[in-house]
């Protein structure tokens, strides 16, 4: 636990397994690679979650643990059904302010979550969102986790972002805004998102896997 830190960071992942993960990345990329690039990806946000402050570091995973969990990481297992009940049952199982970040922005820094877990990131607000540039999003941060302020918000829309955030200001809450984000889920996504954090995992393992088989940096075919 960090002093003074009152939030819980969550992190909801899959297991970074060939044919299970970045299914959307493929082609060009094969299933393979696309496991690859998700395991830098997960790497990349459990590294900004061990760096920033936090009262506990939760992931909440669908498989195994494997040799990419760094040592500080708590490890929970996903409960079954859609989306919205799994981030629901992750907010149900914490005391306390959460905010819980996905596996597909590896660009995120302590910086950008700074304001939601800053001393006084819970001082008239209830929640904290982070949009997502395809219209889901990428953080969701509560004061009181609460599971039913996500269980029926349909997921994987274009709208699911503002469906969810209509669900906050619509049960009174008032909601504070992070930045909006690039998931990665195409291989177009990839390197947008690695021209814009180059100094990260995911951006060297995208480097190397397209100098190895041929795809060009922003995405291009074999």
């Amino acid at each position: 636990m960090t002093p003074h830190a009152t939030t819980t960071l969550l992190v909801i992942a899959k297991e970074p397994l060939p044919g299970r993960v970045k299914t959307r990345l493929s082609p060009p990329y094969t299933p393979e690679e696309a496991a690859e690039l998700a395991a830098a990806s997960l790497g990349d946000t459990l590294g900004t979650v061990l760096a920033a402050p936090a009262r506990r570091r939760v992931l909440v995973l669908d498989g195994r643990p494997g040799p990419w969990l760094p040592a500080g990481i708590e490890v929970v297992p996903q409960c079954a059904g859609g989306l919205d009940e799994r981030l629901a049952a992750a907010f149900g199982a914490c005391t306390g302010p959460a905010l819980l970040v996905g596996m597909d922005t590896p660009q995120i820094t302590p910086d950008l979550l700074a304001p939601a877990l800053a001393p006084g990131a819970w001082q008239d607000c209830d929640a904290w969102f982070g949009p997502a540039v395809d219209g889901g999003f990428w953080a969701l941060g509560l004061a009181e986790p609460d599971p039913r302020l996500l269980r029926g918000v349909p997921m994987s829309r274009p709208d699911t972002g503002a469906l969810q955030r209509a669900r906050l200001t619509g049960a009174g809450l008032r909601v504070r805004d992070l930045p909006p984000l690039r998931d990665v889920d195409t291989a177009d996504d990839a390197g947008e998102v690695a021209a814009a954090a180059p100094d990260t995992r995911f951006a060297a393992t995208l480097t190397r896997l397209a100098a190895a088989a041929g795809h060009t940096a922003q995405g291009g075919g074999r």
